[in-house]
């Protein structure tokens, strides 16, 4: 069974950094793409960056420039370096993950919140002055 658990949220002021990660058991990181959602309160869910299995990568324009996703197979980690953070990132974070593989520009349809198949619990993060 795919399990997906989040970790690193928490409070920072604006222009500060958080890394989050996932840890991605019951399936080979290698075989599968993992995304980073994120649902503020009163908004729909949306995609804000994706790594598909083939190593194309996805961001939303909105965090192009200060976030990165990356990828550690041994560790069995993804992880979401999140860098210049502002109060309009405030959302709780979740990754997922997705057996589909997804070439070139088809990796921005890999975060449509609609795709993927396994979700993890979501961690909160709030950035405030």
């Amino acid at each position: 069974q795919v399990q997906l658990v989040e970790s690193g949220g928490g409070s920072v002021q604006p222009g500060g950094s958080l890394r989050l990660s996932c840890a991605v058991s019951g399936v080979n990181l290698n075989h599968i793409g993992i995304g980073w959602f994120r649902q503020a309160p009163g908004k729909e869910r949306e995609g804000v960056s994706c790594l598909s299995s083939n190593g194309n990568i996805y961001y939303a324009d909105s965090v192009k420039g200060r976030f990165t996703i990356s990828r550690d197979n041994a560790k069995k980690t993804v992880y979401l370096q999140m860098n210049n953070l502002n109060p309009e990132d405030t959302a709780v974070y979740y990754c997922a993950a997705d057996r589909r593989r997804y070439v070139g520009s088809a990796i921005q349809a890999m975060c449509l919140p609609s795709r993927p198949e396994w979700w993890g619990q979501g961690t909160q993060v709030t950035v405030s002055s």
